[in-house]
C-alpha cells in the first residue's frame, strides 16, 4: 500500500511555475476589457435609472423597435444571446409592461413588440443614452472612434 503525500503548493508536482508567465495579469485584454465593460455599464446604467431600467433592457428595447414583430429566437440571434436568457430578459420587460407578446405567422413561436409605454421609455433614454454616450467619448478623448472601430473587430 502506497503512503500519500499531503498536498502542498511548494511540492506539488503539477503546480504550474508562476515564471514562466511574462506578462502580468493587468496586461491581459479580457480583464481589461471586462473592466472596462463593468465601468461603462455602470455609467448607463445610472443614467438611464430614472426611468427604472438599465443598459441591457434599453439594448432590448432598441432592437425589439427596430426588428419588430421579432421572434425570441431572432432577438438571441440580434443580441448574440441564447434564447432562454433573451427569454428570461424580455419576460421581465413584459411584467414591466414595456414588452408585449403578439401572435406570429408560424404559430409555434410569439413575437414581441413594444408596448405604448415602452416606446415612451425608449423615446424619453434616447437622451439620458445620450448623454452617457458623450460623457464615454469624452473621458476616451480623440481615441474613441478607433477604439470602437477596434472592438467591432472582435
Amino acid at each position: 500500500m502506497r503512503s500519500r503525500v499531503p498536498y502542498s503548493p511548494s511540492t506539488h508536482l503539477c503546480q504550474p511555475d508562476m515564471r514562466v508567465y511574462t506578462r502580468t495579469m493587468t496586461e491581459c485584454y479580457c480583464t481589461l476589457l471586462r473592466t472596462a465593460a463593468r465601468k461603462a455599464t455602470s455609467l448607463y446604467d445610472d443614467a438611464l435609472a430614472p426611468l427604472g431600467i438599465n443598459i441591457a433592457q434599453f439594448s432590448l428595447l432598441r432592437r425589439i423597435a427596430r426588428h419588430a414583430p421579432i421572434s425570441l429566437t431572432e432577438l438571441g440571434k440580434l443580441c448574440e444571446l441564447d434564447r432562454s436568457t433573451v427569454g428570461r430578459n424580455t419576460k421581465l420587460l413584459e411584467r414591466m409592461g414595456l414588452v408585449k407578446t403578439v401572435p406570429s405567422r408560424d404559430q409555434r413561436e410569439a413575437t414581441l413588440m413594444l408596448t405604448e409605454q415602452g416606446n415612451g421609455v425608449l423615446r424619453d433614454g434616447a437622451a439620458l443614452w445620450e448623454q452617457a454616450q458623450v460623457a464615454i467619448e469624452a473621458a476616451l478623448g480623440i481615441d474613441a472612434q478607433r477604439l470602437k472601430a477596434l472592438l467591432q473587430t472582435l
